[in-house]
C-alpha cells in the first residue's frame, strides 16, 4: 500500500466545471484521492508524506487519447509533407527498416518521459511490439492502454499478415490483467489499410476481450477513395455496414465527416478522439468538433505521435484545440477553454472507460499533478482558462500517478532518464547513419 500523501496550501481544480479553490488540501490514500477542504480544517496525519502545494496548483492529472509512442525516434525526420507523401515515402519505409523491440522499448520511454514533464498521467497508445510499449509505460509509472497494431501489410514483429489477429490475440491474453495501470487494446490501423475481413475479425477480438478498439477514420480528404473493397460511401459509413462502431469503439481524427456521418456515430455511442496539431502540420483539415459536440458525441483530445506533431504536450495541444475551432468557425464562442480542458481530462476518461479517473473527487485514482503558478505568464490566475490560454507543459513541477511520486520537482523518479535519452541517441544515430531512402511504398498510396 502507498504512503499516504497529503498536499498542504494549494489551489485545486478540481474539473473542468468548477471554479478554483484556494487555499485547500488534498490526501490520498493508497491509489484513490481520500478527501480535500479548505486549509483551516486540516487533518492530522502522522504517516503522511507532506507535500507542501504554496504559490502551486493541483490538477487531475490530463489524459493523451492517442499516440503512437515509439516514433519518438522518427521526431523531425520528415517535416513540412501531406499526409500521403509523409506516410507512404518517408515514415513506412523506416518503420520498416528501424522498428524492433528494443526501439520499442526505448523510444517509448522516451515518450514516457516527455508526457510526465508535461503532467500527462494516462495514454492511449497504438502501434507494433506493442508489448515493449506495455513494459516501457508500466516502467516509467504511467497508466495507459497500449494497443497493438494490425494492418494488413507486413509489419514489425507480424511478418505475415494473416498472423496479425492471432498476434493481437497473444498481447491482450498476455497483458489483459498483468497490472492495474494497464489495459490492453485493439489498434486497426485504418479503413485503407485493412480490408473488412481484418476490421471485423479484429473487433469480433475486442468484444472478445471487452478491449477498447481504435481506428483512424476520415483523417484526409482522400480517404473515401482509399477504402479497401468500400461497403460505405464514406470511411464512416464503410465502418458502420460492417458493425464496428460501438461504445467500445475510439475514433481517431474524424476530420471529414458529414452530417450522415456524425448521426451514425452519435447513435453508434462510438467516442471520438482528434489530434489538432497533427492535422494542422500535415494539413489534413480540421475536426469540426463544435459540430460533434451539437449532437452529444464525446469528443477527446490526443496528440498522435512524435513524427507527426512533434510535441507530446498536452497543454500546447488544448490551446491549439480551442483556438483551431474558433478560426474554422469564426465563432469566438466555439470552444471555450473549459471543454478544452474537458476534452484532455473528464471527456477522454468517459471514451477511454475509466470513469474514477480524471477528477478530483473522494474515491477517485490518485493521478495529480502540480503546476507552478509562480511564474510571470501565470499570473495572475482568475480562473481555470488560464491553463488552456496561458499554461504549458514546462509549468508542471510535480507528478503522482496512482498514489506514487513519478516527478519531484520537475525530476523523474520512476526510471533513469539519462539512461533512456542515451539509448535512444543511439538509435537515432543508427539510423542516420543508414537513413531510409524515400521511396514509393508497396502500401496502397494516399493521392
Amino acid at each position: 500500500m502507498n504512503a499516504p500523501l497529503l498536499i498542504t496550501n494549494v489551489t485545486l481544480f478540481t474539473d473542468p466545471d468548477t471554479a478554483l479553490l484556494g487555499n485547500h488540501w488534498l490526501l490520498t490514500h493508497g491509489n484513490r484521492i481520500h478527501s480535500f477542504g479548505p486549509m483551516d480544517t486540516l487533518p492530522q496525519e502522522d504517516t503522511a508524506i507532506l507535500i507542501d502545494g504554496k504559490g502551486k496548483l493541483l490538477m487531475p492529472g490530463l489524459i493523451n487519447g492517442h499516440n503512437h509512442c515509439a516514433m519518438t525516434l522518427f521526431r523531425g525526420l520528415a517535416d513540412d509533407l501531406e499526409l500521403g507523401a509523409w506516410l507512404n515515402d518517408y515514415i513506412f519505409p523506416a518503420e520498416a527498416s528501424h522498428v524492433s523491440p528494443e526501439m520499442v522499448y526505448w523510444c517509448s520511454k522516451l515518450a514516457a518521459a516527455e508526457m510526465i514533464l508535461s503532467g500527462t498521467t494516462t495514454v492511449a497508445d497504438g502501434y507494433f511490439y506493442e508489448e515493449q510499449t506495455a513494459q516501457a509505460l508500466l516502467d516509467a509509472g504511467m497508466r495507459a492502454i497500449p494497443a497493438q497494431g494490425i494492418i494488413d501489410f507486413p509489419a514489425p514483429g507480424v511478418a505475415e499478415p494473416q498472423d496479425n489477429i492471432d498476434a493481437a490475440e497473444t498481447f491482450l491474453a498476455a497483458w489483459q490483467d498483468k497490472d492495474e495501470r494497464i489495459r490492453p487494446g485493439i489498434f486497426a490501423h485504418s479503413p485503407y489499410t485493412c480490408s473488412p475481413e481484418t476490421l471485423q475479425r479484429a473487433k469480433k477480438l475486442a468484444r472478445k476481450y471487452q478491449a477498447p478498439f481504435f481506428i483512424h477514420a476520415a483523417e484526409s480528404r482522400q480517404e473515401s477513395a482509399l477504402l479497401m473493397n468500400p461497403q460505405g460511401s464514406s470511411p464512416i459509413r464503410h465502418l458502420a455496414a460492417l458493425d464496428l462502431l460501438d461504445a467500445n469503439t475510439i475514433l481517431i481524427h474524424c476530420v471529414w465527416l458529414d452530417e450522415e456521418d456524425r448521426k451514425i456515430i452519435r447513435e453508434s455511442g462510438a467516442g471520438v478522439v482528434v489530434c489538432p496539431q497533427s492535422n494542422l502540420k500535415l494539413a489534413s483539415g480540421i475536426a469540426k468538433v463544435s459540430e460533434m459536440e451539437k449532437l452529444g458525441i464525446p469528443v477527446g483530445l490526443g496528440t498522435d505521435g512524435s513524427a507527426s506533431n512533434n510535441s507530446l504536450d498536452l497543454f500546447r495541444e488544448m490551446d491549439i484545440l480551442a483556438k483551431g475551432q474558433k478560426m474554422q468557425s469564426l465563432d469566438a464562442r466555439a470552444m471555450p477553454a473549459r471543454k478544452a480542458l474537458a476534452a484532455a481530462t473528464t471527456v477522454n476518461a468517459q471514451i477511454m472507460g475509466f470513469p474514477r479517473l480524471a477528477r478530483i473527487a473522494p474515491g477517485f485514482m490518485a493521478d495529480l499533478i502540480l503546476l507552478d503558478l509562480d511564474q510571470p505568464h501565470l499570473q495572475p490566475c482568475y480562473n481555470g482558462d488560464l491553463l488552456v490560454y496561458s499554461a504549458n507543459g514546462g509549468d508542471v513541477s510535480d507528478v503522482i500517478i496512482n498514489g506514487n511520486i513519478v516527478l519531484r520537482a520537475r525530476t523523474i523518479l520512476s526510471f533513469d532518464l539519462q539512461e533512456t535519452m542515451q539509448q535512444v541517441r543511439r538509435l537515432a544515430s543508427e539510423l542516420h547513419a543508414n537513413p531510409c531512402e524515400a521511396k514509393p511504398s508497396t502500401r496502397r498510396k494516399e493521392q
